[in-house]
């Protein structure tokens, strides 16, 4: 294995092997056909689809796409690989769907892909749900129509359009008979909190759960998924009634609602076990997270063995043993078993039959607790060898609905091989810490979230981690939307800044970006551009342009129809007027990339602007 800048594999650096190693995602398996598997793999070198064949062992790559593919099921009886289609990371397109083919005694044919649901036009996806009878629901959404879902009956035919919205909505899952479908939707206008209801494959409606009371209250719902067992209904939902995430049972059929006695600290998020019998827990505590199984006869929790760190996904499989993907920030991932075995290695892929190559470990988080405006704030740092004050980079994770755990990161972990400390800051809008941390982000988007990642700013300095005089703020999506707004609002705190797939332009990218992101900064900001143009003002980087002092390093995706590049121009021309020190780099794709040199490329790019453009270390006792 080579490289252009690098040379033999032997010669090139860790950061760099932390991308181009093969890494393998959590299996979804057909739940007719166990041993038909689907995955996630950039052994070819681009984040693509493979099937697995477990009673023979056999792989195959699905899908070869240029920008590569993500989002693929299997359909109950194992016999059709769907996948969604889009140009270019644009996030717009149709179902395809290929045969799985089945190895042993069945032979592979050669044979294309073809569409999935016939008469249905392009969109972005809402949601797709695969019954064993053959029925299929697909979830669309579209700047024209808003939200629709449609049913395919087992015997072919014209998609039937049994919902739409002007609000976003989506298929949440089809019952084991294929008579019940649960849909997510937010007709109460509230984007961050979802409702319920379920439908027969008529549209006819059986039953509603709305915890925000029509939208009086920010209490969302979320469906996890009906029972896999025949003459069933119930279903697992996803609640908020006691200030945090966690599973009840719901009976549609009945209106019965089973509360479940899951006493752990943090947020709780279930599955089902294959025969219904009880439930995988997945606790997310502290950036942390573990395995629980819930036994719904006795009540009994029992914790699952899986070392400190975080699982990513995980899967009960007919056996009663447990799949997970596990990393920490020290730790690579894998995908493993309770049995105590890992249970998928990547595939040969680009290294042919040559030694896979292993991605080196990196260094492991430490903990930090700082007071903020808004309580205490959880940070997770990472630092390189020697005694600091260190370079630092803030690295902001996107979202906002997301936190950064202790999981394995290529990126920071680049960052630290070079000689920076990293921060990552867990601030107000994270997911992970109650619903009252996550829903304080409201109108005064932004600002909020600086004001906490000032307060860890703060910390850092003082605490002799980080030098005052090279921090750099850094992130992707909305982590490059407040490094932006933190360039102007906080001019004299930030050295530098590195933006990826920003919002630049808060109204044009409201105006540009798909339906269902309007609907989440109506949510967010309490109305549109025109209803509430002073708070997409005060909310946007734009406005403070003229305040950046540091220098920006943007990169952006042509085709991103999250944070769409016309408002990123409007921002770089407005740098460009200024005369602040700025570069651009933009690519052929969308909202990031799935292709590993082009991810190594932008890397490689914004640590040589910041190691440009920051100041040398200074002198001891200088």
């Amino acid at each position: 294995m080579t490289d252009e800048t690098t040379g033999p594999a032997g010669s090139m650096p860790d950061w760099e092997k932390r991308f181009r190693a093969p890494r393998v995602g959590l299996p979804d398996w057909a739940e007719d056909a166990p041993d038909r598997s689907l995955f996630v793999s950039n052994a070819s070198g681009t984040y693509e689809l493979y099937a697995w064949d477990r009673a023979t062992g056999a792989q195959r790559q699905v899908t070869d796409r240029p920008n590569g593919t993500t989002d693929g099921v299997l359909s109950p009886d194992g016999e059709w690989i769907w996948w969604f289609s889009d140009t270019d990371g644009d996030e717009f397109g149709i179902w395809m769907r290929q045969p799985f083919f089945g190895w042993g005694e069945r032979k592979a044919e050669t044979r294309a892909d073809e569409p999935a649901t016939p008469g249905l036009d392009p969109s972005y996806p809402a949601g797709l749900a695969l019954g064993r009878d053959g029925t299929v629901v697909v979830g669309r959404s579209t700047d024209e129509e808003g939200s629709t879902i449609h049913v395919v009956r087992p015997d072919g035919g014209t998609p039937v359009e049994i919902y739409r919205h002007r609000e976003s909505a989506g298929v949440g899952d089809l019952s084991y008979d294929s008579a019940l479908i649960a849909i997510e939707h937010t007709e109460h206008g509230d984007a961050m909190h979802s409702a319920l209801r379920v439908v027969r494959a008529d549209g006819s409606v059986v039953a509603e759960l709305d915890d925000t009371k029509g939208g009086t209250l920010e209490l969302g719902l979320s469906c996890l998924g009906f029972v896999p067992v025949e003459a069933d209904s119930r279903m697992l939902v996803g609640h908020q009634r006691s200030g945090r995430w966690e599973p009840m049972i719901w009976d549609p059929l009945t209106g019965e609602e089973t509360a479940l006695a899951i006493d752990l600290p943090g947020e709780v998020v279930a599955d089902w076990y294959p025969d219904g019998s009880a439930l995988l827990v997945e606790h997310s505590h502290r950036a942390r997270s573990e395995l629980w199984r819930y036994d719904l006869g006795s009540g009994e929790l029992v914790r699952l063995e899986t070392p400190t760190g975080t699982v990513s996904g995980a899967t009960a499989r007919p056996d009663g043993t447990v799949e997970f993907l596990w990393s920490s920030s020290a730790l690579p991932p894998m995908v493993r078993s309770t049995t105590g075995r890992t249970v998928l290695e990547p595939p040969a892929g680009a290294s042919g039959g040559a030694a896979v190559l292993k991605a080196p470990q990196s260094v492991p988080v430490t903990d930090a607790w700082v007071e903020g405006p808004g309580g205490r704030i959880h940070a997770l740092v990472q630092q390189p060898e020697g005694d600091g004050p260190f370079p630092t980079v803030f690295d902001i994770h996107g979202g906002p609905t997301w936190h950064d755990g202790d999981a394995f990161a290529a990126g920071p972990a680049a960052w630290v091989d070079h000689g920076f400390a990293v921060v990552r800051v867990n601030y107000r809008g994270s997911t992970g810490y109650g619903r009252e941390w996550t829903d304080a982000l409201k109108h005064r988007v932004g600002l909020i979230e600086l004001e906490d990642i000032a307060a860890v700013r703060e910390w850092a300095v003082d605490s002799g981690l980080a030098d005052p005089e090279r921090l750099v703020l850094a992130g992707g999506s909305w982590g490059g939307y407040l490094t932006l707004l933190g360039l102007g609002t906080q001019p004299e705190a930030w050295a530098l800044g590195v933006a990826a797939v920003p919002v630049a332009d808060y109204v044009t990218a409201y105006h540009d970006e798909m339906e269902a992101l309007k609907a989440m900064d109506r949510t967010l900001l309490g109305g549109s551009p025109e209803e509430v143009p002073e708070r997409f003002e005060a909310s946007s980087p734009l406005t403070y342009v003229d305040q950046v002092r540091a220098p920006v390093y943007i990169s952006a995706g042509v085709n991103d129809p999250r944070c769409p590049i016309r408002q990123v121009e409007n921002y770089v021309r407005r740098l460009e007027q200024r005369g602040v020190t700025h570069e651009v780099y933009r690519y052929d794709a969308g909202h990031g990339s799935l292709v590993v040199e082009e991810r190594i490329k932008q890397l490689r790019l914004e640590i040589a602007f910041a190691e440009r453009h920051l100041k040398p270390k200074a002198p001891h006792g200088g």
